[in-house]
């Protein structure tokens, strides 16, 4: 069987550290574009993708991937790709439609041709014209990007960041998918202290300690694609099996999470227990400016507020600068903020060593990241 397309989603300034979690877990054929990731596996790579990987949106097959000037090119391209390799007879097959730079700009047109060219397909594979669409979920997005198009069939369901720890009905200024894109980049270790000053519900720290712990974040859900028909049974449950034997039990994890706010801290440690880390982060109620360490080397990963609402910009630079106050006397401790504030540097009170634009949603944000100095050997 020839290897299947898959397409990883991503945030826009993620995308090299998704390509590098798709290298780590064996994958061949990747290529980098923007945000998102293409590469090559077979059904078992799906579901892999789906329960490992930690910063990705979704994944996608890659169906189809073709020029279109015309309606007639579009749905030639769409009737070329091979559906029934994954779509049963009782299928819902809905189609989302995106369109940038690009002749065919009409979505619900882009909707109603490609929707025309899978029944075609479909209904001359299962001999019918017909569908009654009661089954399981197979949703797929023609998207078409200057005249070019790919068309991509959801495996994921829910997106990959709802990851089933995360109290309901609390909003959370950060995705867990770019929470732990943020460790990864800081290339934070297990055995390196991480504390989060401002730690709100403890998104940080929770994908950190998963990460630490090699906990797969996919365990605790499902995806659309383990419920195909025509999708290996097998294949899922031997995955996860795979992803629990691979966590590791006796990695001893240092981190702390701090915020005044007593509701999100409660928030905090429950989301901590569903995410089965508990044990291994220390929440508690503190103020900014009553932080303090006692630990020679460390890192801090934190997203502050970014101010963007009105009146608070003066309170959120007042915050600034005081976690300049408070982090610039560690000099040993490396420091990486999350924000939208273009001027945080003159307000923190300190250039960054390194800064890297990012997208919080649809918020453009910078890390900013401060290196300490290099621990000696021996310490």
């Amino acid at each position: 069987m020839s290897p299947i397309r898959l397409v990883a989603t991503t945030a826009f300034g993620i995308e090299s550290v998704a390509a590098q979690e798709i290298k780590d877990l064996g994958f061949a054929g990747i290529v980098t574009e923007n945000s998102r990731v293409v590469f090559e596996g077979d059904h078992g790579a799906i579901a892999r993708s789906n329960l490992n990987l930690r910063t990705p949106d979704r994944i996608y097959i890659l169906m189809g991937s073709f020029k279109a000037l015309t309606f007639e090119e579009l749905f030639q391209g769409v009737f070329r790709s091979e559906w029934e390799k994954f779509i049963d007879s009782k299928g819902k097959f809905p189609v989302d439609a995106k369109s940038v730079k690009s002749r065919l700009f009409s979505l619900s047109d882009i909707q109603a041709i490609s929707k025309k060219a899978m029944v075609k397909r479909l209904g001359a594979h299962y001999k019918t014209e017909w569908f009654e669409e009661s089954g399981a979920d197979y949703r797929v997005v023609v998207s078409i990007l200057k005249d070019q198009v790919s068309v991509l069939l959801d495996t994921s369901g829910e997106a990959l960041h709802k990851r089933g720890y995360r109290a309901r009905g609390y909003a959370a200024p950060l995705k867990e998918t770019l929470a732990a894109a943020l460790v990864k980049i800081s290339r934070w270790k297990p055995s390196i202290q991480l504390v989060d000053p401002l730690c709100g519900t403890g998104t940080i720290l929770i994908e950190a300690a998963m990460l630490g712990r090699n906990i797969a974040p996919g365990l605790n859900r499902s995806f659309a694609s383990e419920k195909w028909p025509l999708f290996p049974a097998r294949i899922y449950p031997e995955e996860r099996k795979k992803a629990f034997a691979a966590i590791n039990h006796e990695v001893v994890l240092n981190l702390e999470g701090y915020d005044q706010d007593l509701r999100a801290i409660r928030i905090a440690k429950e989301n901590a227990e569903e995410a089965g880390v508990a044990g291994d982060i220390h929440f508690q109620v503190r103020r900014l400016e009553d932080f303090s360490t006692s630990k020679s080397y460390g890192y801090l990963i934190t997203n502050p507020p970014y101010g963007e609402r009105l009146g608070e910009k003066a309170s959120v630079e007042g915050l600034y600068r005081t976690m300049g106050e408070v982090f610039r006397p560690l000099t040993t401790w490396s420091k990486y903020i999350l924000t939208a504030m273009e001027t945080f540097e003159a307000h923190y009170g300190q250039r960054a060593t390194k800064n890297r634009k990012l997208y919080n949603g649809r918020i453009k944000a910078y890390f900013y990241q401060y290196y300490g100095e290099k621990p000696r050997r021996g310490v």
